[in-house]
């Protein structure tokens, strides 16, 4: 779909992200769109069943469909949208925005209205988590067991906090108070076993608002990046923090990073997990039941600048 092709447009929008900032966000954007001549339809989410008929909705009528939101409502779209053949554009408005920053998108909606109009339309891998019941689900940037579970948990009771502080506020208050998770890590059939604080496996580079924890990850070249941050003193992993942020923590020895398409996960009863900032169901505990984390190649059509 070329820009001049695009003529409508469906915004779906999580009125809770980043603090009522998504829905700020969409208004001076869908001004630009409609002033462009574009048809534009603004839909407030009210849960995951509403937006998914309204991806159904979206695509059928040929729309680009908009995620409004940060990288937790994109990927609660993106799965719908892949797997009906639809074109996702992006207004990163949630406090993380980490695979918008992957894309190379801006915030400001100038920057964002001329990407939705003229942008360029590339094919972006997903991640397919999948439990043994057979249950899935889709994840955008990463997927992840540890110590950044238990961070993600927190931002979402600091968020009296300004935004910018409360994905550090949170990294550091899960690191004084973390449990090393004991991981069985199979990539590819090849089984690791690590006592770690973090096993994160990445489709994007940069989760945490902001955070370069997989550097040499990329959203298209149909492979998984598989970090593992070895246990560690608390106050060993406090000073290592800053590292993350430039990616260069994978130099540390403590650090190991595979790469691979299937990756299937289970180890410590309990242990959290997280995917793009949302809870997922625990790490499951016996090799049977392993969580499966599998790269979806090229699945998603997403406008970028």
């Amino acid at each position: 779909m070329t820009g001049s092709e695009r003529g409508s447009y469906a915004f779906l929008v999580n009125p809770a992200s980043g603090a009522g900032a998504a829905s700020a966000a969409v208004m001076p954007v869908a001004r630009a769109l409609r002033e462009a001549g574009a048809q534009v339809e603004v839909v407030y989410s009210r849960g995951p069943r509403q937006v998914l008929g309204e991806v159904d909705a979206a695509v059928a009528r040929g729309d680009v469909v908009v995620s409004v939101g940060g990288d937790g409502m994109l990927s609660s779209v993106a799965g719908q949208v892949a797997t009906r053949g639809g074109t996702l554009g992006l207004l990163p408005a949630g406090r993380g925005n980490d695979f918008a920053r992957m894309l190379g998108l801006e915030t400001d909606p100038a920057s964002v209205a001329q990407v939705l109009l003229a942008g360029t339309t590339r094919s972006v891998d997903l991640l397919r988590v999948i439990r043994a019941s057979g249950a899935e689900d889709v994840v955008v940037s990463s997927v992840y067991a540890g110590v950044d579970a238990v961070a993600g948990r927190i931002v979402d009771r600091v968020r009296w906090l300004p935004g910018r502080l409360q994905y550090p506020y949170a990294a550091l208050h899960a690191l004084a108070t973390y449990r090393p998770v004991r991981a069985h890590v199979e990539v590819d059939g090849v089984a690791h076993t690590f006592t770690a604080a973090t096993v994160v496996v990445a489709n994007s580079a940069y989760y945490g608002s902001g955070m370069r924890i997989a550097p040499s990850a990329q959203v298209d070249d149909g492979l998984l990046d598989v970090v593992v941050i070895e246990a560690a003193s608390r106050h060993g992993l406090i000073r290592a923090l800053p590292k993350v942020y430039d990616g260069a923590h994978v130099e540390l020895d403590e650090v190991h990073v595979l790469r691979g398409r299937s990756v299937r996960l289970h180890g410590t009863p309990g242990a959290p997990m997280g995917g793009d900032g949302e809870p997922l169901d625990p790490l499951p505990t016996s090799a049977e039941d392993a969580v499966r984390v599998e790269v979806w190649e090229g699945a998603l059509q997403v406008l970028a600048p």
